[in-house]
């Protein structure tokens, strides 16, 4: 009977119980912008599409959701091997665009965006995340103790301080976090020692301390809100009318939600006038405090958490270390997108500019996401499992399961 279990749960799938999850909370998202963008105008008791319709921004959220199912589609059925094989040539891609994007952005401050047709933009360092996530997988997985020489050390950290540096040039200090967070889980799960992770960690640490005080102190006019971000999240109180203002009206309208929030369109919402900056992207859960109160935001919380369980499973019954680093990845770019936007708009870090997974508006983001579900997706499907390699993190068993595979190589 445990083998059964066995060859059940390893198994060459599409995960259904993932592709649920995920698009469930997209479709939920939909609801969440149309909510936020409901206009002071607009007629409450009209039916939910007329609401749908009358919303620029929801109208465009069903598009970006339309288009996801094509997205993950394509990306599952990519041949898997040809995502190994290609892994450098999709890194180079993404970086070209994060350059010509710096390049020729002739905007002030963040740099981010580059206009595309009909209006329409994208964020390439939203891309970059993949790419560098499948690059970082195929060399991780090369060696059983990754980073063991000087060789692989430098080839490792130069593909990750390369798009670093042109994005943090952007002024996307937020994506750049996200980045170095998600390298983080991939070297605890690729078998790096210990030691050597927590010298890293101290490296890392003082080296973001030292670039940032030094970007802050060399910034000025437009560029120095950086500076005004931590200043106004130190003290809220001092900068309350102006650089710490959204951080405010999001902690008071998620308060306005109360156990079980005021309702949908509402006439006279704070979220309906408008008074929380951006609150149908990177704060679309302070809309979600008030519209649906407590309730609401721990059903979301419940949902994120069984998303990332969901591919720690997978990735657990993934042998293949290329494909198990792959989910690694994707679980840890999700994970600081979860906990620093939520942390932001409660007050509990600085504002980066990180959006919600699935329910913040914008395309880049969604497809992104959207990207990284296929990619695991991919993964599981193209399960051929080898013997797997216990490593002091990968022993532990967040499912207290003790079992041993048998099954031939990939």
């Amino acid at each position: 009977m445990a083998a059964i279990d066995d060859s059940r749960r390893t198994r060459a799938h599409v995960d259904g119980i993932l592709l649920a999850l995920v698009f469930g909370m997209a479709v939920f998202g939909v609801v969440a912008v149309c909510v936020a963008t409901f206009s002071p105008d607009s007629d409450p008791d009209t039916s939910f599409l007329n609401h749908v319709v009358n919303s620029d921004s929801a109208m465009k959220q069903c598009l970006f959701l339309m288009l996801a199912p094509l997205v993950v589609g394509v990306i599952t059925v990519f041949p898997h091997d040809l995502l190994r094989r290609r892994a450098e040539l999709f890194y180079w891609i993404a970086f070209f665009l994060l350059a010509f994007t710096t390049v020729f952005n002739r905007a002030q401050g963040v740099k981010a965006w580059l206009d595309i047709i009909w209006g329409y933009t994208i964020q390439p360092a939203e891309f970059t995340k993949l790419a560098l996530i499948l690059l970082l997988a195929k060399y991780l997985a090369r060696q059983d103790r990754p980073l063991s020489d000087s060789r692989s050390f430098i080839r490792i950290f130069a593909l990750v301080g390369l798009p670093g540096i042109v994005i943090l040039m952007e002024g996307e200090t937020g994506s750049l976090l996200v980045i170095i967070f998600m390298f983080a889980v991939m070297l605890y799960f690729a078998n790096v020692s210990l030691k050597t992770l927590g010298i890293l960690a101290g490296i890392a640490v003082l080296g973001i301390l030292a670039l940032a005080g030094l970007m802050m102190l060399t910034s000025s006019g437009e560029d120095n809100y950086r500076l005004a971000r931590i200043l106004s999240w130190i003290d809220p109180e001092q900068y309350s009318s102006s650089d710490a203002y959204q951080q405010t009206m999001s902690k008071m309208t998620i308060g306005s939600g109360g156990i079980t929030g005021n309702g949908m369109f509402v006439q006279g919402a704070i979220s309906q006038l408008n008074y929380v900056p951006a609150d149908w992207t990177d704060f679309i859960y302070a809309t979600i405090g008030e519209t649906w109160g407590f309730a609401g935001c721990i059903a979301v919380l419940v949902a994120y958490v069984l998303i990332l369980l969901r591919m720690l499973y997978l990735a657990w019954y993934t042998r293949d270390k290329f494909g198990r680093l792959i989910i690694i990845g994707v679980m840890g770019m999700l994970l600081f997108h979860v906990l620093e936007n939520i942390a932001m708009t409660l007050g509990l870090m600085p504002i980066t500019g990180i959006p919600l997974p699935f329910l913040s508006y914008g395309g880049s983001n969604m497809m992104t996401n959207m990207g990284g579900v296929g990619l695991v997706l991919n993964v599981t499907r193209n399960r051929s499992i080898s013997i797997p390699v216990n490593t002091p993190q990968t022993m532990h068993n967040p499912y207290g399961i003790r079992r041993t595979f048998k099954t031939k190589a990939y």
